[in-house]
């Protein structure tokens, strides 16, 4: 049991690990913030920070979700939210960071190159989240609150959210564009599908129960 949740303890560090970089490379792309990145922009900018200053919004836009969810859907608050919440702000500084050292012009080929990799890490990250089952980020356990409540399956819940997501971050004055459009269609299924293979992989190699 004690090696099952360090086990869930890597995943969950990695998980964090790719989200942050995830949004962070979305957001240095310029083709758009991804439903959630578009969150932490909005916020970003109206409350006068800077683009460098994108994980400190990111960090007060988690810690309201983590009280919502703690008051809506107490059993999705766990260990694995306050190990995602803490490290969260500086790996999304660090993953900016990451971009401009690997690309070192900004084209529309490096953007799009950009961009693919940020959502892929992004829609990764959240399913190893979910497959961990060990507590969710704060966005992924308003989903699945908001799930619960409907009884609706996540993928249609999530693509629901982000666009109420979308709408918030571009009237808060978050860069929308062609990438935020493409994660809204496409992060509840993909996202759905990961979660449930990586699940069945973390089982058969005898990792999680």
């Amino acid at each position: 049991m004690k090696k099952e949740k360090i086990w869930k303890l890597v995943l969950a560090f990695c998980g964090i690990v790719l989200v942050g970089t995830g949004v962070a490379f979305n957001a240095a792309a310029a083709l758009g913030n991804d439903p959630v990145g578009i969150v932490y922009d909005g916020i970003r900018n109206a409350a006068n920070l800077s683009s460098e200053q994108l994980g400190m919004a990111s960090n007060i836009v988690n810690a309201v979700l983590v009280v919502l969810v703690f008051f809506t859907g107490r059993h999705y608050v766990n260990i694995g939210t306050f190990v995602y919440i803490i490290p969260y702000g500086v790996i999304v500084d660090l993953g900016g960071r990451l971009y401009h050292l690997l690309f070192h012009t900004q084209t529309l080929t490096v953007q799009i190159a950009g961009a693919t990799i940020g959502c892929l890490l992004l829609y990764t990250g959240v399913a190893m989240y979910i497959a961990t089952d060990i507590g969710l980020d704060p966005f992924t356990g308003v989903v699945m609150v908001i799930r619960d409540r409907l009884g609706k399956e996540y993928r249609v819940v999530k693509i629901c959210f982000d666009i109420c997501c979308i709408v918030l971050g571009f009237v808060l004055g978050g860069k929308l564009g062609v990438i935020t459009i493409i994660t809204a269609l496409t992060a509840g299924p993909v996202i759905q599908f990961l979660a449930d293979l990586i699940g069945k992989l973390m089982k058969k190699s005898g990792w999680l129960s």
